[in-house]
C-alpha cells in the first residue's frame, strides 16, 4: 500500500462543452476535501482547474498551486488557496508539484493535460519516481487514449509493465483506493542498442 498524503490533479483551463466534466471535477474536490487529501494542482483560477480547487477548499481540505509568473500576471491565479507557488516556467511548475506530490490524477484536459500526465509516465518509466498515476476516465473521455496505449505496447513499443503503470477509473473513491493499492514494478527500458 502507499502512503499517500497529497495528491496532484492535472485538468483542463476549459470546463469542455459537456457539464458532466464540471459536475466531476467537484466531485472529485469534495472527496479530497473530505477524507483529507491534500489537492496540489497547476494554480489556475479558470475551467476545471478552478472547479476542483473551489470544491476541495469548500469542503474543508488544503489546495496548493504551482504557476509559472507568465501566468500569473495574465491574472489567472487563484487568490484563494491555502498555498500558491510562482515558478519561473512550465518545466520548473511540472518539478515542483511532482516533488510535492504522492500520486497523480489527470482529469480531461487538453494539450497541457496530456504532457503533464505523459511527462509523469515517463520519469516513472525512467525510475525517477514510483508515484502512482491514474486517468479520471470521465465519460469515456480516455477511452481512446487507453486503445492507443494498448496498441504500444502490442506493437513492442511499451513494455506490458509500464502499460499497466497507467491506473483508470470513472469513481474517484475506486480511483483513489487503486493509486494506494498500486505496487510499482523495476522495469529497465530498452537502453541497449539493438543486436541485428
Amino acid at each position: 500500500m502507499n502512503s499517500i498524503k497529497s495528491i496532484a490533479v492535472f485538468c483542463g483551463s476549459s470546463s469542455g462543452v459537456n457539464p458532466i466534466y464540471e459536475q466531476k471535477a467537484i466531485e472529485l474536490g469534495i472527496y479530497l476535501g473530505s477524507n483529507g487529501y491534500p489537492l496540489v494542482y497547476g494554480g489556475g483560477n479558470i475551467g476545471l482547474m478552478a472547479k476542483i480547487a473551489n470544491a476541495t477548499l469548500g469542503a474543508g481540505g488544503k489546495v496548493t498551486g504551482v504557476l509559472p509568473h507568465f501566468l500569473n500576471k495574465k491574472e489567472v491565479g487563484h487568490v484563494a488557496l491555502s498555498k500558491l507557488i510562482l515558478v519561473d516556467s512550465m518545466h520548473e511548475r511540472k518539478q515542483k508539484i511532482e516533488q510535492l506530490s504522492d500520486a497523480f490524477i489527470a482529469m480531461p484536459g487538453g494539450f497541457g493535460t496530456l504532457e503533464e500526465v505523459s511527462e509523469m509516465l515517463t520519469w516513472a518509466q525512467l525510475g525517477l519516481h514510483q508515484k502512482p498515476i491514474g486517468l479520471y476516465n470521465i465519460n469515456g473521455f480516455y477511452s481512446s487514449l487507453l486503445k492507443q496505449l494498448d496498441v504500444m505496447a502490442l506493437e513492442g513499443f511499451l513494455k506490458p509493465q509500464n502499460r499497466e503503470m497507467v491506473l483508470e477509473n470513472t469513481d474517484p473513491s475506486e480511483l483513489i483506493k487503486s493509486l494506494k493499492s498500486y505496487m510499482p514494478v523495476s522495469v529497465l527500458k530498452w537502453l541497449k542498442p539493438d543486436q541485428s
